[in-house]
């Protein structure tokens, strides 16, 4: 364990107003996104982390929980979450920082924290103009508007903008003015290199929008599973921002973990866990300075609804657990994609995918008589043994994989739209979401959607005021807690 988290385990919630304020969201991260990190550590034969197996957030001295509804809908989306978060008001799906009509604008707590003189940072492993991020500087009718939310980024006064890039900087037909350029033109200095951003020191400049230069095809940061080496981690975007937002009047700060929610979308856990991981990281970095502010920073951690329906625990493991395997899985399914496309592409058989299969998911396609040799090993102590045992698939696994890669060779246009097919693949690759299922069941892992749910969500914090956010209450309140917190009207 850190001195950082055993300080703040040990310390009880200061009270006075914080002059430096994290708020971290995980997107689609509630209880069981949370807990299924912390079954991987606690599973792995070699601890990720040297603290062992909890998240440094989750040893924070205060923790509540807060409802996620929106206006309309027992289940929300981001941008509607993100409304409540950041302006304190119901709306409805799809809507940013507006009414339900989008007619009525909102004053985020970013805005408002500017206006007291706080510098400001918004940070996100999503495209910057994602529903989340935007929700603190935009207001937008449509979270589909990704032009004009990047216009407003460019038009605001924050100081610090870090992550995902624009997806679409000039406009759906690219032919509309620069975003970038609009931001550059209002003072912004625009970094896009590795090179650049580890050059990057207070004082040097006004304004900072810096955003990995390799993106996904969404703008968004890699998935931390299929992250290269040299690639800016959210981590590194966050303690950036720290360096360049500290100053003497303090800082806001917003930092969302928003493949979390993508990843918990298609199902996939351990990319789910490592994105969980790599959000648990940038919070590490806050605590860090609340150790050297410890009287003067709040730090706030919560989701902003659950996605999937993930559960600890599935029907075929009954009430055990299988973590450990998913050590195994070295591709998010988004990779598999690409994989899948190029054997597609290459005209290939169905048997020089087994090769791929067992590479990115760990799956074995073996024999009775290997099986049988693995069982003599795996009693006999073999840890490998039992864990390659465990990968292997049954014959009634095997038909539902067989079954799905003939659907991913069909055509999109006439692959079959009934509710049992949704079901089965959610939208997604069908070879890629079967895969995916038959790890995850297999380890210990259910899930119930491809989408939100209606569950709370947990919030841990930190520091000066933090015992504001203890018990239940509405996400909206969020809002209010951090306002009177900062003693901001």
């Amino acid at each position: 364990m850190t001195l950082a988290v055993a300080g703040l385990m040990g310390a009880a919630a200061h009270a006075g107003v914080p002059k430096y304020v994290f708020f971290f969201l995980g997107d689609g991260m509630s209880t069981a996104q949370v807990n299924a990190a912390e079954v991987y550590l606690a599973s792995k034969e070699e601890p990720l982390l040297p603290e062992g197996t909890r998240l440094s957030f989750t040893l924070f001295p205060v923790q509540g929980l807060c409802t996620t509804w929106d206006q309309f809908s027992f289940v929300t989306d981001s941008a509607s979450a993100g409304t409540a978060f950041a302006c304190g008001h119901k709306t409805k799906n799809g809507v940013i920082c507006m009414d339900h009509t989008g007619t009525i604008p909102y004053t985020s707590v970013a805005k408002k924290a500017k206006e007291a003189g706080m510098k400001v940072g918004i940070v996100s492993s999503v495209s910057i103009d994602h529903a989340t991020p935007a929700a603190y500087y935009a207001n937008q009718k449509s979270r589909n508007d990704y032009y004009d939310i990047s216009m407003q980024l460019a038009e605001s006064d924050f100081d610090y903008f870090g992550g995902g890039g624009p997806i679409i900087p000039t406009g759906k037909n690219g032919d509309q003015p620069s975003s970038i350029e609009a931001a550059q033109a209002n003072g912004f200095h625009i970094v896009n290199s590795r090179t650049a951003f580890d050059a990057l020191q207070a004082g040097q400049y006004e304004k900072v929008w810096a955003y990995e230069p390799v993106l996904d095809s969404g703008s968004a940061l890699y998935y931390e599973l299929d992250r290269l080496p040299g690639m800016i981690t959210l981590e590194e975007f966050t303690r950036k921002g720290i360096g360049l937002l500290n100053n003497p009047n303090g800082f806001f700060m917003m930092v969302e973990g928003g493949k979390i929610d993508w990843a918990c979308h298609a199902n996939d856990g351990r990319a789910a866990i490592d994105d969980v991981l790599a959000f648990d990281a940038a919070v590490q970095a806050a605590i860090e300075f609340y150790e050297q502010h410890p009287t003067e920073t709040l730090i706030v951690v919560t989701g902003d609804h659950d996605c999937g329906g993930m559960s600890i625990g599935f029907a075929g493991t009954q009430y055990k657990t299988f973590y450990h395997i998913l050590e195994r899985q070295t591709q998010s399914y988004i990779e598999f994609d690409k994989v899948l496309t190029s054997y597609k592409a290459q005209g290939d058989d169905p048997s020089h995918l087994i090769a791929a299969v067992t590479a990115a998911y760990g799956l074995e396609f073996l024999s009775p008589e290997q099986k049988d040799a693995l069982k003599t090993a795996c009693d006999g102590g073999d840890q490998h043994a039992c864990t390659t045992l465990k990968l292997a698939l049954e014959d009634w696994e095997i038909q539902s994989l067989v079954q799905a890669y003939w659907m991913s060779m069909t055509p999109k246009n006439l692959r079959p739209t009934d509710p049992q097919t949704y079901l089965l693949y959610g939208g997604y690759e069908p070879l890629t979401m079967a895969l995916t299922h038959v790890l995850n069941h297999k380890a210990g892992i259910g899930w119930t959607s491809y989408a939100h749910t209606g569950v709370p969500v947990p919030v841990f914090s930190a520091g000066a005021c933090a015992d504001s956010f203890g018990g239940f209450y509405d996400n909206t309140d969020i809002y209010t807690k951090l306002l009177t917190c900062m003693g901001i009207h």
